[in-house]
């Protein structure tokens, strides 16, 4: 049988290539502290999982759900983000739930490219962002990040036979696998750029709350003071975390794509949303109308209660990680490991030591092999993502400091 040429971009990914190496860690005996997936281990909150229980009792959920029957959804959506970010966003026409921000990301080149065209990705980058383009038959331009530049990427850099030929640009800030920040500046300048190159202009926003101001008002989340009638305050924005829509609030060009997955905990549950562009959306949901239905209607309950009620958990979520990145950045530079202090995100982004610079698949095999200590190696997130290696801070502080002590005698 021979299948579509596009399958052989699709052939492996970093998470996969770690699970064998993890299985034959397990399999040998060892202990596995697993620091390569960005899964969190925390709870979802008990009011989102009673929103779900209950909905399982009522059989009006149990059918087919087509886009109207999200509209309380939606509406919860475009309300949490006009108490975020101050922009007005009509729930109708320019807001969509989605399956994660993943699916998002994965589905709108279908929309956007025809085989050929070009997407201007950032590299690294999260793995799902190269997929959807592959699947609509388009080419990617990879965007270098380099430490030197902050981790973003020089817009003038790019070739103008590519960008004659692109059609669509993928930001992420905070940034996966990085964990660099973008300041309101640069999504400025990306949309002044998109603008000029009649560019479609995506970002991934899945940290949006997982930012770092390190300040005594940060650790204390103080809430806005005049939410809408009705719906609990969110936590203030973070001005480390911009929307693209501050730099775009007619939304001529963006579209933003969040999840609940790392806020509220709900990964599992596969469920976010987009928010923009209305033609955007509307072209998103011909491409998930050909694909899918909605998820469950109580998943979507679930997601109102967690978007409109108590943000106290999001504030727990927001600590848990800032205390493991201290210890976890702490430990390293005890056993001599100087990393950076990322200021937002799960992860650790650490330049590999000698003799390991330029070799992250062969580090990350043998340290899971021999010590049970699984990380992501940063080849697997693009060409400029090699000499890095990421650590998802996913379990408690004791644990990720005995993780430390086992690379100590890895290294």
């Amino acid at each position: 049988m021979l299948f579509a040429q596009r399958l052989q971009f699709l052939q492996s990914n970093v998470f996969a290539d770690m699970d064998k190496a993890k299985a034959k860690a397990l399999a040998a005996g060892r202990q596995l502290i697993d620091l390569s997936l960005g899964s969190s281990d925390l709870p979802a909150e008990a009011h989102a999982i009673e929103a779900i229980a209950q909905s399982l009792y009522d059989p009006s959920t149990h059918g087919y759900l087509l886009f109207h029957g999200t509209q309380a959804f939606r509406h919860a959506a475009a309300v949490w983000y006009e108490q975020r970010f101050g922009i007005p966003i009509n729930p109708e026409t320019e807001v969509i739930p989605l399956i994660g921000s993943q699916e998002g990301t994965a589905h709108l080149p279908l929309a956007v490219l025809n085989p050929g065209d070009f997407a201007l990705l950032l590299d690294p980058g999260y793995p799902s962002h190269a997929g959807g383009v592959y699947l609509a038959s388009g080419q990617i331009y990879p965007m270098p990040l380099r430490e030197e530049n902050g981790f973003l990427p020089v817009f003038a850099d790019i070739p103008t036979p590519v960008l004659a030929q692109s059609r669509m640009m993928v930001l992420s800030y905070p940034h996966n696998p990085t964990s660099a920040i973008a300041p309101l500046s640069f999504f400025q300048e990306a949309v002044a750029f998109c603008q000029q190159h009649n560019l479609v202009l995506v970002h991934d926003f899945p940290y949006v709350d997982l930012v770092f101001d390190d300040t005594k008002e940060d650790a204390e989340s103080s809430l806005n003071t005049s939410p809408r009638l009705g719906v609990p305050a969110s936590p203030r924005p973070s001005s480390l975390a911009p929307s693209i829509l501050q730099a775009d609030p007619e939304k001529s060009v963006s579209i933003e794509f969040f999840t609940l997955s790392k806020s509220y905990n709900m990964g599992g549950f596969r469920i976010g949303f987009g928010i923009g562009n209305a033609e955007f959306i509307r072209a998103l949901r011909q491409v998930k109308a050909a694909v899918d239905f909605n998820q469950y209607r109580g998943i979507l309950n679930g997601a109102i209660a967690a978007l409109t009620g108590s943000q106290d958990g999001v504030k727990k979520t927001v600590a848990t990680f800032r205390q493991r990145r201290d210890a976890f950045v702490n430990a390293l530079h005890r056993i001599g490991w100087q990393v950076p202090t990322p200021k937002a995100t799960m992860y650790v982004w650490a330049k590999l030591p000698e003799p390991w610079s330029q070799d992250s698949i062969e580090f990350c095999t043998q340290l899971v092999e021999k010590t049970g200590v699984a990380a992501s190696p940063g080849a697997g997130f693009g060409k400029f993502g090699e000499g890095y290696v990421r650590f998802a801070l996913v379990h408690e502080p004791d644990i990720l400091e005995t993780a430390v002590q086992r690379i100590a005698e890895f290294l």
